[in-house]
């Protein structure tokens, strides 16, 4: 009999490892351009920093243009793969390894921010508030931030179960699939079952499957957290530039230190 028990919680530091790591860009469904970001950063100043850098998108292409960002990540194996990727292009980054919502480093910035919906990754309010508080302790006077966040389309969530994508890696195919959701009684928190497989000519195919915790908040709620810890200025901004509905699945909060 198939076992389908829901593999245990992992912290977003230990999910990017491993077969996850190294199928994360070559099955990637959205690909952070670094001229999305020229704008903010020209806005707002540098240095600055990209929190979940990940393997270099869009922090490298930013760094190419000759901007001073740098990148932190809880991932060692994301942060590996990041490095490799700029001495392949010789490229000078400062990369560090911590956690969004404790992080303590030596610099200041003008600018910080997340190239994607990586923020709800942190599973609770409690996480949230210390997250922000990081970024806001971080950032020199009148600094500024970007936050990308999202909602969940649950039915199209559920839809896509057993859907995969797949990309080839030499001889390899490489296979992404959606195998389970489950969402919290209060709407806020969700987990999906992810599962990688790699599979070679000649080679035991590699399978695995890891819960992916995400919580998700509305532009009220999260007003409510940024000025808690001290932000101003707070506003959500649609992909056009325009202000975001009220009721937008995707939006980007900016706000000021």
């Amino acid at each position: 009999m198939m076992n389908t028990r829901t593999p245990d919680p992992v912290e977003a530091a230990e999910f990017y490892t491993g077969l996850v790591a190294d199928l994360y860009e070559p099955l990637a469904s959205v690909r952070p351009r670094g001229e999305d970001y020229v704008r903010f950063l020209e806005h707002g100043g540098t240095p600055a920093l990209e929190l979940g850098c990940g393997s270099g998108r869009p922090l490298l292409d930013l760094v190419a243009m000759g901007f001073d960002v740098e990148g932190l990540d809880a991932s060692a194996d994301m942060l590996a793969r990041c490095g490799n990727s700029a001495a392949r292009r010789g490229l000078d980054v400062t990369l560090h390894h911590g956690l969004m919502q404790n992080f303590s480093l030596s610099r200041r910035y003008r600018s910080i921010f997340l190239a994607g919906p990586s923020f709800t990754l942190l599973v609770s309010d409690q996480d949230a508030q210390r997250a922000l508080s990081c970024m806001r302790s971080h950032l020199e006077p009148d600094g500024s931030v970007l936050i990308p966040l999202e909602l969940p389309d649950v039915p199209a969530l559920r839809a896509a179960i057993g859907h995969r994508r797949t990309a080839q890696e030499g001889d390899a195919e490489l296979v992404f699939s959606l195998t389970d959701v489950v969402e919290a009684p209060d709407g806020q928190s969700m987990s999906c079952v992810l599962r990688y497989e790699r599979r070679a000519p000649g080679a035991p195919p590699e399978i695995l499957e890891r819960s992916w915790h995400r919580r998700f908040w509305s532009q009220t709620q999260f007003r409510t957290l940024m000025e808690h810890v001290g932000f101003t200025n707070v506003r959500f901004v649609a992909a056009d530039g325009g202000r975001a509905a009220d009721d937008a699945s995707q939006f980007v909060v900016l706000a000021t230190r």
